[in-house]
């Protein structure tokens, strides 16, 4: 048979056909007098094994190496490697799945997500708790409150399950304690004063001891163990983070840190 036939038995292209042969995947038959090559049974039934392999999710260097001489033992290796990355993936996809129906129901119960979604159902419980309180102000909401709900998925989504003790007890103190909201929106108040003020305007010193203030003990020391002996206020990511303030800003933030610091000891 042609290529064309042999493609079309095995349910593929010739351009596919002609791929295998230039990997070494499918040997390619010599060309008869006329300059055609010629399949036979068995070639169809070899490309047929090679389809089969790929849609289990076997890579063609993998399908190479199961059909190569005395592979019975290397392809049962290979499929029960496959078996075990399916089942893997399998429960990626449940998860993403219980995800997304978090997410959804969230949405059914607020009416809708926030700005910063997808995030942690804890976290967008603190997110809706800024929003109640945010409508509850005289005037508009803070920049820095917006800031912080920012800050706060980045942090999230750097460290899902790793190291985020002090996310965590920060998410809890703000939605333990009906008080905790009321004072960080007024920090947040607080240091959008501080958006034209000078560096050494007195309102830094104060600015950095609310800020202090309003960070619980278990946060404030996992914080410290999370940055002792590492870059702590340098680097790539605190040099952003601090050049997104102004400058009376990132100096009540930086005097903030040492406060907690201080006390974490």
């Amino acid at each position: 048979m042609r290529i064309g036939e042999l493609a079309g038995t095995a349910g593929i292209t010739t351009r596919a056909v002609r791929h295998y042969h230039r990997i070494g995947l499918l040997p390619e038959p010599p060309r008869q007098p006329n300059g055609y090559r010629e399949y036979s049974l068995r070639d169809a039934a070899e490309l047929a094994r090679i389809r089969r392999l790929t849609e289990l999710g076997l890579s063609l260097d993998e399908v190479k190496d199961a059909l190569a001489d005395d592979a019975g033992k290397d392809l049962v290796e290979i499929l029960t490697e496959l078996d075990a990355d399916l089942a893997r993936q399998e429960e990626a996809i449940r998860q993403r799945r219980a995800r997304l129906h978090q997410l959804l129901q969230q949405a059914a119960q607020s009416g809708r997500l926030p700005a910063e979604a997808p995030v942690s159902p804890e976290l967008a419980a603190v997110f809706d708790d800024m929003a109640r309180a945010s409508a509850r102000l005289p005037g508009p909401e803070p920049a820095m409150a917006a800031k912080e709900r920012q800050l706060l998925a980045l942090l999230e989504t750097g460290s899902p399950g790793g190291d985020r003790g002090w996310l965590d007890a920060m998410v809890h103190s703000l939605t333990a304690d009906p008080e905790a909201m009321r004072r960080a929106y007024a920090v947040y108040a607080r240091l959008d004063e501080l958006a034209e003020a000078a560096q050494d305007d007195p309102r830094v010193e104060e600015t950095a001891r609310a800020i202090a203030d309003s960070v619980p003990d278990e946060a404030a020391q996992a914080m410290t163990l999370r940055n002792s002996g590492d870059a702590g206020e340098h680097g790539g990511f605190a040099d952003a983070f601090f050049a997104d303030f102004a400058p009376a800003q990132a100096a009540a933030m930086h005097r903030a840190i040492e406060l907690l610091r201080e006390r974490a000891r």
